[in-house]
């Protein structure tokens, strides 16, 4: 059985999912605009965290989880309060000032901005049932290991370009002094998206 046409499958979903529209899309770039340094480590802290989904949704995680739906309501809160803690921090920082070009600006440790993202990530429990029931669609029960390898290699490298490229373009100088100049409005923005972001995690059902 050729299990290549499921594989490139794979791949085109896995990035439609990355590409969408989300908390660890908005934080990467909130914290790309900030110095390329955060905006990395960040993007890191997201891959880990999609790879411990990722694993687990192999191993059966979803199942496990569906005995303890309130552990999913747990994470899932904890999540919710989390993206909201990063938002009303974003909006009431959002009158410092913004660093000038003569002055190297003053960023979150590696471990800080890892954290962010894994904790980010983490708190979503639907990313797990996503690539469960990509699983599901595109693979017969009990695939071969090197299927599952694979799977995880394709899936962790595609969100890695994609984070890279996100980390790329937002950091670049152009678009930092973009930032630099409207600091104060796409703090309140973004804050107010993180916000709302986490309500609607806590909303889901």
């Amino acid at each position: 059985m050729s299990y290549l046409p499921s594989l490139l499958t794979l791949v085109g979903v896995t990035l439609v999912g990355a590409m969408s529209p989300g908390p660890d899309f908005a934080t990467t770039v909130y914290y790309s605009t900030r110095s390329r340094r955060e905006g990395t480590f960040v993007a890191l802290g997201i891959t880990s965290a999609l790879s411990v989904w990722i694993i687990g949704s192999m191993a059966g995680l979803e199942v496990a989880l569906a005995q303890v739906n309130w552990l999913v309501q747990i994470i899932r809160m904890l999540g919710a309060l989390y993206l909201i803690s990063l938002g009303i921090r974003a909006i009431l920082h959002a009158h410092d000032p913004a660093p000038s070009s003569s002055v190297s600006p003053i960023t979150a440790s590696e471990l800080a901005a890892w954290r962010v993202g894994f904790l980010s990530n983490m708190g979503n429990p639907k990313v797990l049932a996503f690539f469960s029931s990509v699983f599901v669609v595109l693979f017969p029960a009990h695939p071969p290991f090197w299927v599952e390898a694979a799977s995880v290699v394709l899936m962790l490298s595609v969100n890695i370009v994609w984070y890279g490229l996100v980390v790329f373009v937002f950091s670049l100088k152009p678009v930092m002094r973009v930032y630099q100049k409207a600091k104060r409005w796409i703090g309140y923005l973004t804050g107010a998206i993180f916000v709302a972001l986490g309500v609607r995690l806590a909303l889901e059902r």
